[in-house]
């Protein structure tokens, strides 16, 4: 009988969707899975159904495998505790003891950190990070995120959440309140959700027409945004221009502050 390959599992908890993927020892991924994780309000239904898509994934793989450990990169994932606190963008509030309750479905080493420091780690080890010592991931999606790498370390602090450059102020003072509770944080303006309350901002204060205004808040996404661009849609390219204003700044103001050898943005809203 042939020996079981050994994989880890990198879990990517998303505020929209939570996907995974099956990684060999030579770090291919084999196979990989997803589930929406705005299905579940309930934290405990959401670890039952992931554990279920993996192990559903696991069966279609054509050989044997062996889980050697796990990794997870989480919205406001702490390091040192392997919990989830206070998160803005998910649905589950107050600190979830994530690793301690996945433990209950796979016995194995498991790692959580802040989601944009598992993508500066992979990015040091892997790929276009790989060599620099200073350096910063930033991740664009529902809302921001970053991980900060200072000579060859991430940046932890004394808690576990150092570098939130998503809730630093925006610098734009517009009373939007953000899911931590504050105002006019960077995330607010420089995501997918705050691109969509700039373009509604925009088609209240400007007359230009839009295909944009054929549609309600919910049902405008920032890919639809960024197509109304391409074709010169004035809201939709003012929006643009505001988003990048603002994260631009914001961005001077990081290497003022770290002097990164470079600035990577990561994410579906960067792509």
């Amino acid at each position: 009988m042939a020996q079981a390959k050994k994989v880890s599992i990198g879990i990517d908890i998303g505020g929209t969707n939570t996907v995974f993927g099956f990684v060999d020892l030579e770090c291919n991924c084999l196979f990989e899975g997803s589930i929406t994780t705005t299905d579940y309000e309930d934290f405990d239904d959401f670890l039952k159904a992931l554990s279920s898509e993996i192990e559903k994934v696991k069966k279609s793989i054509p050989h044997q495998v062996e889980i050697a450990g796990i990794g997870i990169g989480a919205p406001n994932g702490n390091y040192y505790a392997g919990t989830i606190e206070h998160a803005p963008n998910l649905k589950w509030k107050g600190v979830i003891p994530f690793i301690q309750s996945f433990k209950k479905y796979y016995d194995v080493p498991m790692i959580l950190t802040n989601d944009a420091n598992a993508a500066a780690i992979g990015e040091m080890i892997y790929g276009s990070a790989r060599g620099m010592k200073n350096f910063i991931v930033v991740t664009l999606g529902t809302g921001l995120g970053s991980g900060i790498v200072v000579n060859g370390d991430l940046v932890y602090g004394a808690d576990g959440f150092a570098g939130e450059m998503g809730h630093t102020f925006a610098g734009e003072v517009g009373s939007r309140k953000c899911g931590c509770g504050k105002h006019d944080c960077l995330e607010t303006y420089a995501s997918a959700t705050g691109i969509k309350r700039t373009a509604f901002e925009l088609m209240c204060s400007m007359n230009n027409p839009s295909k944009l205004r054929d549609y309600s808040f919910n049902q405008v996404t920032s890919k639809m945004i960024y197509d109304a661009a391409k074709d010169g849609d004035a809201i939709a390219l003012a929006a643009f221009e505001k988003t990048g204003r603002i994260l631009g700044a914001r961005l001077a103001d990081a290497v003022a502050y770290y002097r990164p050898e470079a600035i990577l943005l990561f994410g579906g809203f960067a792509m």
